[in-house]
């Protein structure tokens, strides 16, 4: 299993009801999460090993967000 963590623009949970279809669309994810507290932001996902990064990025950019990888 492979960690990958982003700096995003998910800011509350309306944010993450909209996003979560788009992410749980990816079947190389098999977990994730967003620390909307910290200040960046950060989503943070379990996935399969060798889970594209940039795939993970323009998915979230479908669904109107911006995430940048930490």
């Amino acid at each position: 299993m492979e960690t990958l963590k982003f700096k995003t623009n998910i800011k509350c949970g309306g944010c993450i009801a909209n996003v979560t279809p788009y992410l749980n669309s990816l079947t190389e994810i098999e977990g994730w999460e967003v620390n909307i507290l910290a200040p960046d932001k950060v989503l943070t996902i379990q996935g399969k090993d060798g889970i594209n990064d940039q795939k993970v990025i323009e998915t979230l950019e479908k669904a109107g967000y911006k995430a940048e990888k930490v």
